[in-house]
């Protein structure tokens, strides 16, 4: 059971970010509103929320996921594998500290992207992408073994639709997952149950599970009857200014 999350509200700047996305410019003012409602949704799941301030010099920083892996025996701070990004886990190992004095950490020439890392019970799977390299998915690999986790790398480079692994799949549960067409089938998701997300919803593949309730963006109605049909307790949410940003429901937190 998750007690606590951090988030960050994206600061003015947040347009200015990285994407690639082709969805046009993201309202600012629509974002706060979205985001707002995203940290009232963790709050009903019963989080207690911790708020960092927003970063006008790194545009990309409300998606403190990225910053981070945490698990209940320890939490690593990365290294972002976009350069513009690498200023932001300053703020977030500060607050990190109050809940974990000893933190371990990705070092050059690693990158890895919390985005890339599933967690599902003991074990991770990794992904190494555009962001997130081998040598920081090996550094990551030890030190999850260290804690006593186990880890399976999953390679996306060859993947164009998906920035982020958790862009594609994502942990409902011990025992679910959700998948895309592209990531389904693979040997490392054997012995799951697999819940597929059709092309048109792709986007729907991050979503978000959290003390029995499942946080799902908004306007994706066939992945949403899945899991309500499976006995998921959903709660949509809209995303569309964070996914012009490429970002999506697991992004906007760190969950502890």
């Amino acid at each position: 059971m998750f007690t606590k999350a951090i988030v960050r509200a994206p600061a003015p700047t947040f347009s200015g970010g990285l994407t690639s996305a082709d969805l046009g410019q993201p309202d600012y003012e629509l974002a706060m509103k979205q985001h707002e409602a995203y940290c009232h949704a963790l709050e009903t799941c019963g989080l207690d929320l911790v708020r960092v301030p927003p970063d006008e010099e790194h545009p990309d920083s409300t998606f403190v996921e990225d910053t981070a892996i945490i698990t209940p025996r320890g939490a690593v701070i990365t290294r972002p594998g976009a350069e513009s990004r690498l200023g932001e886990i300053d703020e977030i190992e500060n607050v990190l500290r109050r809940d974990f004095p000893t933190l371990s950490a990705i070092v050059a020439p690693g990158t890895v992207d919390g985005g890339d890392v599933c967690q599902v019970g003991d074990h991770f799977f990794i992904g190494v992408s555009g962001r997130t390299n081998e040598a920081g998915a090996g550094q990551l690999a030890r030190i999850l073994e260290s804690f006593g986790c186990s880890s399976s790398l999953i390679d996306i480079r060859g993947l164009s639709n998906i920035l982020h692994l958790k862009s594609g799949m994502t942990c409902l549960g011990p025992n679910r997952l959700v998948v895309i067409d592209e990531l389904n089938g693979r040997e490392e998701f054997s012995g799951y149950e697999v819940v597929r997300v059709n092309s048109d919803e792709e986007y729907a593949a991050n979503c978000l599970f959290i003390n029995n309730w499942t946080l799902v963006p908004a306007g994706f109605p066939d992945l949403k009857r899945q899991l309500d049909d499976l006995g998921h307790r959903t709660v949509p949410l809209e995303m569309s200014e964070f996914q012009k940003m490429d970002g999506g429901l697991s992004c906007l937190s760190l969950r502890f």
